[in-house]
């Protein structure tokens, strides 16, 4: 098949056609598109439970991915052709007050994504503006480039739980977005690095990232960490995150339970005086800092991928996300 991408026309209705990339206007960078990642909102997409005005049909999907710069546009530095990059998904309007805090994830002006809202990456190429671009070292690996969109969302975790050298720190959590934030961690040489999940299958890998120790949620946990990173997405797990920390650490909650959760007890929270952040997406800051924690070789994706398929079989990557089988972890698409 020539060059093509996935158009998700209606919830459960796709199609696989040919693509023709789309030439860069003034401010734009057309990539052409290495590896591109699947995760649990792309399965929303496809399934048609992603909250209202947060997709528009019909769409081709695709936030985390990787590739190479082909052509730009007017205005966009011409030393870009060529490089390896990796891109924001929030398409900010760049004027309003948070944007110009850098929060751009709080943009005022509406909601708008890259493989949600605006077209994906689950194409041969992708033409963005040229600004959401993070440029790679030249020697980066593509494919592990391809996770770095999940890695920036929990560097904004690890930047708001502000862990210092030496601090007892913990992670509940054992998917991707756990691993990141060991890895996260580890890079910043805590005292202790534990993690608590609901599998033991994790304990290896969790260890092989740094992790100093491993429990599950049914055994005995400590209740003196400084900083905690909640990732699994379940109230009960934002409960055990706060558990886990002595009075006046830092809680960062980056998982989101079905709505209407029971939720953390708020008068444990200010007796503690527990500090707590959350964090959804990932603003310029935290994509700059897993950038350079990337290319320094202190953040290793590769483990985490255990499957890579063409296009053509979107369907079956989709089951496969959804199956809750252990065996699977990160799946790609290449295109």
């Amino acid at each position: 098949m020539s060059a093509s991408q996935v158009v998700v026309e209606a919830p459960g209705s796709h199609r696989v056609e040919e693509h023709t990339p789309r030439d860069p206007g003034p401010g734009e960078a057309l990539v052409t598109v290495h590896a591109v990642g699947i995760c649990g909102s792309d399965r929303e997409v496809y399934q048609g439970n992603r909250p209202e005005g947060y997709v528009r049909y019909p769409l081709t999907p695709g936030h985390e991915w990787s590739g190479t710069v082909r052509a730009v546009g007017a205005g966009v530095p011409g030393g870009l052709v060529g490089r390896k990059v990796v891109g924001e998904g929030f398409r900010n309007c760049q004027v309003c007050d948070r944007c110009h805090a850098g929060e751009t994830t709080l943009c005022t002006d509406g909601y708008e994504e890259t493989g949600f809202t605006q077209p994906g990456a689950m194409a041969a190429t992708l033409t963005l503006p040229a600004r959401l671009l993070h440029p790679l070292p030249d020697d980066a690996d593509l494919t592990a480039a391809a996770l770095l969109e999940p890695a920036a969302c929990i560097a904004a975790a690890a930047l708001k739980g502000n862990a210092r050298p030496g601090e007892r720190v913990a992670v509940v959590g054992t998917g991707t977005l756990g691993m990141f934030a060991v890895q996260f961690l580890r890079a910043i040489s805590p005292g202790e690095l534990l993690v608590v999940g609901t599998r033991n299958d994790r304990e290896a890998l969790s260890r092989q990232f740094g992790a100093t120790d491993f429990r599950t949620r049914d055994q005995e946990l400590p209740d003196d960490f400084d900083v905690v990173i909640e990732t699994a997405g379940s109230a009960s797990a934002a409960r055990t995150a706060a558990a886990l920390l002595r009075r006046g650490g830092r809680l960062v909650l980056t998982g989101i339970p079905a709505a209407g959760a029971e939720g953390l007890d708020p008068t444990g929270l200010v007796v503690r005086q527990l500090e707590v952040h959350t964090v959804f997406g990932a603003p310029p800051d935290a994509w700059a800092h897993t950038v350079r924690v990337f290319g320094a070789g202190l953040l290793d994706p590769l483990p985490l991928v255990t499957h890579e398929l063409p296009l053509t079989e979107f369907p079956q990557a989709i089951e496969l996300v959804g199956a809750g089988d252990p065996k699977v972890g990160k799946v790609l698409l290449r295109p």
